[in-house]
């Protein structure tokens, strides 16, 4: 949808493969979802959820056998981004490394995307 042809829609590190192929041989599950909603002190958060099944208008992302898919509404929020697996002391995570975010609150959890028109405009 707004993706550059031969260019993932999203990469993952070396991390984040690791443990979304753990978390789909261990769930049976076919891929993670991943989104966003409105939500969070600034605005939108990402939603990550188990996949049964793929849905036509999912972006496809594969990688070393790790499977995402971008649902419709926030393919053009996500494009370009970066997932990684980060294991800390006191958490542990997908973090992502969006060019498309303006802001971010203090805990990571929410964010703050660049205008709908300019980002529409890069694709």
């Amino acid at each position: 949808m707004f993706g550059i042809p031969g260019k993932q829609a999203v990469t993952l590190t070396d991390r984040a493969v690791s443990q979304i192929t753990g978390l789909m041989e261990k769930s049976g599950k076919k891929g993670l979802r991943i989104g966003v909603k409105k939500g969070g002190c600034a605005g939108m958060e990402y939603t990550m959820d188990y996949v049964d099944e793929i849905d036509a208008n999912d972006e496809v992302v594969e990688q070393d056998g790790a499977r995402v898919l971008i649902a419709p509404m926030a393919q053009m929020f996500l494009f370009g981004t970066e997932i990684d697996y980060e294991t800390g002391l006191l958490e542990s995570g997908f973090r992502f490394n969006n060019p498309n975010v303006s802001e971010a609150c203090g805990c990571g959890e929410s964010i703050k995307f660049r205008d709908v028109e300019e980002l529409s405009q890069q694709g």
